[in-house]
């Protein structure tokens, strides 16, 4: 004659289930683990280009609206391999350009690059007005200028000349070189000129 069983499960079929049911809860751990990182380090991405996107508009619109001088007044574009001094029109809200501006470009001794600037006269200052300094970005090692000259002889590390580099080469390096990496930023100055 047979035992009757009793409805329900034996202790081993629940410790099998308990183990599953543990590398099920495991799996779906490190997915949700793993998403996050994912999602993180997305964001992370998307704010060092949308950073990179706004130092690139700004360095690209006070080069390119680099004021040319004229026939009895050359202009007053002089830079290094490090920094860069000349007269530009600085970007509004709206687009738009403002008046000129004496405007630097370097990074100082707290690795900012940094825009220097204050209203343009053409006229010897009777009193010496204070520059106003924007920073551009933070953690900057170094910023390394070269210029194309105009004759297409190739890129120089310093320019001062009667007339505008044809082109403007701005490679910065980051403090945590891991942490960013940018393509070179390439301005041609006076594309505005007609």
């Amino acid at each position: 004659m047979r035992a009757h069983r009793a409805g329900g499960f034996t202790l081993i079929e629940v410790l099998v289930a308990l183990v599953v049911l543990g590398f099920v809860v495991i799996g779906l751990g490190q997915g949700i683990r793993f998403g996050l990182v994912a999602w993180n380090k997305a964001t992370s991405t998307a704010g060092v280009r949308e950073e990179f996107d706004d130092v690139d508009r700004t360095l690209r619109h006070l080069i390119e609206h680099a004021d040319p001088g004229n026939e009895t007044d050359p202009p007053q574009f002089t830079g290094s391999s490090d920094t860069l001094a000349f007269i530009s029109r600085l970007p509004d809200m709206s687009g738009m350009a403002t008046n000129r501006v004496e405007a630097g470009l370097g990074v100082d001794s707290h690795h900012r690059l940094v825009l220097r600037w204050r209203p343009y006269v053409h006229a010897k200052r009777l009193q010496p007005v204070k520059y106003t300094e924007t920073e551009l970005l933070d953690g900057v090692a170094r910023m390394e200028l070269s210029f194309w000259g105009p004759g297409g002889e190739g890129w120089s590390p310093t320019w001062k000349g009667n007339e505008l580099p044809a082109m403007v080469r701005i490679r910065l390096e980051f403090i945590k070189p891991g942490q960013r990496r940018w393509p070179d930023i390439v301005a041609a100055p006076d594309l505005d000129r007609p």
